[in-house]
């Protein structure tokens, strides 16, 4: 875990992820660090680097002996103003749609520029999802993997569009989704939708990238809506 831990690029988003879909509040405690360390495949050094990050930010504040807390007036990783309201003006279905106008593109994209790390990174999260005990687990590292999509297009534009499609998702009103498992099953369709799309980057397969994508994406939007 260590080893693996000390590979990965990008610990503050994962933090930052962690906090915002497992819905702590504003003010509220996190996890003694032990696990977080767990929870996250992070040494403790990696993590505290990235607490160290989330604090000079203003987004947690740490007080010695009682623990780190998440501030009052600002939550990590929330959507700017701008975005919260653009989140209320669209519906579920239209979120959708647009991600599936973009995300394949942008995994067109990983398969011409992505870097044997960022392959890396798509993997572990991946594994990590296949891995999850939870559904909050799981739904962290899918945010993980597609982020990691992103990142491997090595484009700081891209990237900064997934961002705020990302901001505008979390804005959105989904309303209540009903599980009936506690974990996400071994045949959980994403799964194998994931592997595809990490495989048709890794062969620098642009067109099977970008496919593979749209076939994901339009998985979910028919789980969620039936036909997109």
């Amino acid at each position: 875990m260590s080893h693996q831990a000390s590979q990965d690029l990008d610990p503050v988003a994962r933090l930052r992820s962690f906090i915002v879909e497992g819905g702590h509040p504003r003010g509220g405690r996190l996890p003694p660090e032990r696990h977080l360390t767990e929870e996250l495949g992070m040494t403790r050094t990696t993590l505290r680097k990235a607490l160290d990050s989330l604090e000079r930010d203003g987004l947690i504040w740490r007080h010695v002996g009682k623990g780190t807390f998440i501030s009052d007036d600002a939550a990590p990783n929330a959507p700017s103003t701008a975005m919260s309201e653009l989140g209320r003006q669209l519906t579920p279905f239209r979120m959708m749609r647009a991600r599936l106008a973009i995300e394949p593109a942008i995994a067109r994209e990983a398969a011409v520029n992505a870097s044997g790390e960022a392959l890396q990174r798509m993997q572990r999260a991946i594994d990590r999802a296949k891995a999850a005990t939870t559904w909050n687990e799981y739904e962290i590292q899918d945010d993980l993997f597609h982020r990691a999509v992103a990142e491997a297009s090595d484009n700081l534009l891209l990237l900064t569009l997934f961002d705020q499609l990302n901001d505008v998702r979390r804005a959105v009103a989904w309303g209540s989704v009903t599980r009936e498992t506690v974990q996400p099953s071994a045949n959980h369709s994403s799964f194998a939708e994931h592997d595809e799309i990490a495989g048709a980057i890794a062969n620098r397969d642009a067109g099977a990238a970008y496919e593979a994508m749209r076939r994901h994406l339009g998985s979910v939007a028919k789980r969620l809506f039936g036909e997109v």
